[in-house]
């Protein structure tokens, strides 16, 4: 067999490896990877596995960071002509959360992946796939305002997936609370003032 087609077989392998444990964690979560049924919906042995992935740790961020890669993580664009800050953030969140809001599982997935020992992968993919987009919208604002917004967000954006995954807010309640949020730290102090709420716009995009 020559070289190059012995690296086709083992891309082979190992994405029908990867395609097994997403298969258990859309299924059941987490905790629904075990290994001898990874190896058997792959159809490969345990010693293969291991040669592709030490840890059962790794091979579920790996498989995280490729639903995220064609979901979560899907090319952006930068900015919309006419386009609000407002309008612009909630954008951005809509992309990043739509997908887990009709994948919940994989929220939770996310969540406890992200806190394991490979984890800074998966919020290294996030950062990459959303900081241009974001830097893109505020770059033009006051440097101190945008600063603000940013953090506030970032803290609120982590705050409502761990309560989630504990079981303290709905999967459906996580971008009306953000479109408060974001709507609260975008709108004229005035019009904030007087008791105004945003609408929920998410039927219109």
């Amino acid at each position: 067999m020559t070289a190059q087609a012995e690296r086709k077989v083992q891309n082979h392998t190992h994405d029908a490896i990867v395609d097994a444990v997403l298969e258990l964690l859309k299924d059941g979560g987490y905790q629904a990877v075990h290994l001898r049924e990874v190896a058997r919906r792959a159809k490969v042995s345990l010693a293969t596995i291991y040669k592709f992935f030490p840890t059962r740790d790794e091979l579920i961020v790996t498989a995280v960071e490729r639903w995220m890669a064609a979901n979560v993580c899907a090319e952006l664009i930068p900015t919309v002509p006419g386009e609000s800050l407002y309008e612009g953030l909630m954008r951005v969140f809509r992309h990043v959360f739509e997908p887990w809001e009709r994948n919940p599982r994989m929220l939770e997935v996310y969540q406890r992946a992200q806190a394991g020992p490979s984890g800074e992968r998966l919020r290294r993919q996030a950062w990459w796939a959303i900081e241009p987009v974001a830097r893109a919208m505020l770059q033009k604002l006051d440097p101190q305002y945008a600063e603000d917004i940013a953090l506030v967000l970032t803290h609120l954006g982590h705050s409502v997936v761990g309560s989630f995954a504990a079981g303290e807010l709905d999967i459906t309640e996580i971008l009306p609370v953000l479109e408060r949020a974001v709507y609260r730290l975008t709108a004229d102090n005035a019009t904030a003032a007087a008791g105004h709420s945003p609408k929920d716009r998410r039927t219109s995009h």
